[in-house]
């Protein structure tokens, strides 16, 4: 249980943080006109806002990921990726790039993908006994020696 003046604090700052967050996007609601909610999502994404669909600025956007697209043409000069595609992409990023963070204590990982392993199976590598072991390493040592047997 918390101290109630460090309880106190966090109270604060978190009210902090909601008031910059509300005034931030009060000022982005009078930048741009305000969007129709359409109850599903286009399946064609605009090159405008496909880097904010992705989470990036649009420089990284056309380095990383505008070319493993195919761009959709809209009308004489638009520009549109599909959303699966942009979904594809990001999923094969988040594979090979993204890392699990710290669970909680006693918590479990969402993102974490079963393994069907077994203990008790041999693994690549491995002996499962040690004179399987020891021919291995002796057929090594008689390939890498630097002699040269006559034949």
């Amino acid at each position: 249980m918390m101290e109630p003046e460090v309880k106190f604090l966090l109270d604060e700052l978190m009210e902090e943080e909601r008031a910059k967050r509300l005034a931030e996007l009060q000022q982005a609601s009078h930048r741009r006109p305000p969007e129709k909610t359409l109850g599903f999502e286009p399946r064609i994404i605009r090159l405008k806002d496909a880097p904010m669909y992705c989470g990036m600025d649009k420089n990284r956007f056309n380095k990383e990921v505008r070319p493993y697209l195919i761009e959709i043409p809209i009308g004489s000069q638009g520009i549109g990726f599909d959303r699966l595609d942009l979904d594809a992409w990001l999923e094969q990023y988040k594979e090979s790039h993204g890392r699990l963070g710290k669970a909680i204590e006693g918590g479990s990982s969402w993102g974490r993908k079963p393994h069907q392993d077994s203990s008790c199976a041999a693994t690549h590598g491995t002996f499962r006994n040690k004179s399987a072991r020891q021919e291995f390493e002796k057929a090594v040592e008689r390939a890498t020696s630097r002699k040269r047997r006559d034949t």
